[in-house]
């Protein structure tokens, strides 16, 4: 990073090793493990299909994870993959990495998130509806106005969170630290309530759908489905390399970073686990199918009332608003460091280049950041910002991962705190699982795919003034 001018802040090496596992935690936890058992359902019909489309998420995303450590103990430092791309390929690439993030990955996360908030806080305190008039109004194909109020908390929601980590780090972080071990708290007494129940059944987990048919469910179909419900469970596991954008931050980085990355991924594995065998557990397969179809309801809400009446819909709605306020608080704190680093280098607004001088906060890419994230909050659904989130961030999960070989070759003396375990295999699993999801992507969601890359595209225009600029 360039030098701090002397007018300004400067940012803290105050993030420890529990800290680091604590936002990893906090910035992955969010809506995922809630709501997405229910179009995996409808896409593998299979409750057994579910839980291995949970797990094989899992593993790539802990291979991703390996991998990803490997190059953070060498390069940490605040931007995360944008100083990562900078060594390993160019700066062209670094800037396509942090665009993107700002475009649609990093702010369509906080959108999505801050989105689901909403929508449950409207469930247990009801919002006045959008007038008809106001809803059908159309522009450029999207309808702003839809579901106004609710999109209206959203961004409230955003605005107070942008505003709350602008007054230091130290407040972002003891917010994630508290939310975090309340979450994991009532997660767990979900699971050992469930368990304990007289509603579950083992057969529930056996029984697939009336509609599953295992000659169609095999081959092509088989692997399309599977890819399919992957890419929704991948949203539930996306945000853990968002960490690495505050390196800067971080005390010891080059072994603090790495081993936050692998706890924190197996805490979260461990915890999806053992929420989606629940879900399964406890309601039939074709339950879920049903709330899909409907569109209208949360799974988890469904699973918990189910077992444990009123006083459990009011448990889970809770614990998804600690689990999405916290997501969103902690997406917020880590991708304004992104945007920062992306300043300092002369590849962002000039303006963002600023550390606040009393909070030490990047506090100008924090409110740049909610602008353009309060937009997106307007601009679509949920599922449709999701889709066009995960597409766009295996492109520079893979180039990570990818990394690692090109470090390898380029860099062979080079000190590595951490070497990936399992190389070349693991990072090359990796790599080709996320040219797979990619290319199946491109095919079964085109419009949500090149959606994305129009957006990574809208920043070659400003690459090119940047760097003449400069």
């Amino acid at each position: 990073m360039k030098s701090t001018p002397p007018n300004q802040g400067k940012l803290v090496r105050s993030i420890g090793l529990t800290s680091a596992v604590v936002l990893i935690i906090s910035s992955v936890i969010g809506t995922g493990v809630f709501k997405k058992v229910a179009p995996m359902s409808a896409a593998l019909e299979s409750p057994s299909l579910v839980l291995i489309a949970w797990l094989v998420a899992g593993l790539i995303s802990l291979a991703g994870t390996l991998s990803n450590a490997e190059v953070a103990s060498m390069l940490a430092d605040s931007g995360g993959e944008f100083v990562y791309f900078r060594k390993i390929y160019n700066r062209f690439f670094a800037f396509l990495f942090g665009w993107t993030n700002f475009a649609v990955i990093r702010t369509a996360s906080i959108a999505s998130i801050a989105y689901v908030f909403s929508q449950s806080l409207n469930s247990v305190f009801p919002f006045p509806t959008t007038a008809p008039s106001l809803a059908e109004i159309n522009f450029i194909g999207l309808h702003p106005l839809d579901n106004l109020s609710v999109k209206l908390v959203a961004i409230a929601l955003i605005i107070f969170l942008t505003y709350f980590n602008y007054k230091g780090l130290k407040l972002g972080e003891n917010l994630s630290r508290v939310l975090t071990a309340l979450m994991i708290t009532v997660m767990l007494l979900i699971v050992i309530l469930a368990l304990l129940s007289n509603y579950g059944s083992l057969e529930n987990i056996t029984t697939n759908s009336v509609r599953y048919n295992a000659d169609e469910m095999s081959g092509a179909t088989l692997f399309k489905a599977l890819a399919l419900a992957c890419l929704s469970a991948f949203w539930g596991y996306e945000g853990w390399a968002s960490v690495g954008f505050i390196g800067g931050e971080m005390k010891n980085p080059q072994r603090n970073l790495p081993l936050a990355l692998i706890i924190g991924t197996l805490i979260i594995m461990a915890l999806y686990m053992s929420m989606n065998f629940v879900y399964l557990y406890i309601l039939p397969i074709d339950d879920f199918i049903q709330i899909y179809e409907s569109k209208n309801g949360i799974a988890a809400v469904a699973v918990v009332s189910h077992f444990l009446g009123s006083w459990g819909g009011i448990l889970i709605s809770g614990l998804i608003l600690v689990a999405t306020f916290n997501c969103a608080s902690t997406t917020i704190l880590l991708a304004s460091r992104l945007f920062y680093a992306m300043a300092n280098d002369k590849m962002f607004f000039k303006s963002v280049d600023y550390i606040h001088p009393d909070y030490n906060t990047p506090s100008r890419a924090l409110f740049i950041q909610a602008i353009w994230t309060s937009l997106l909050v307007l601009s679509g659904t949920f599922d449709q910002l999701t889709d066009m989130l995960i597409f766009a961030a295996f492109i520079f999960y893979g180039a990570t991962a990818f990394g690692v070989f090109v470090l390898r070759k380029k860099m062979p003396e080079a000190h590595r705190p951490y070497k990936v375990i399992g190389y070349p295999i693991v990072p090359a699993i990796f790599v080709l699982f996320c040219v797979i999801l990619i290319v199946n992507t491109l095919i079964e969601k085109p419009v949500e795919a090149l959606s994305g890359l129009g957006l990574m595209a809208t920043g070659l225009p400003f690459y090119y003034y940047w760097t003449k600029k400069k």
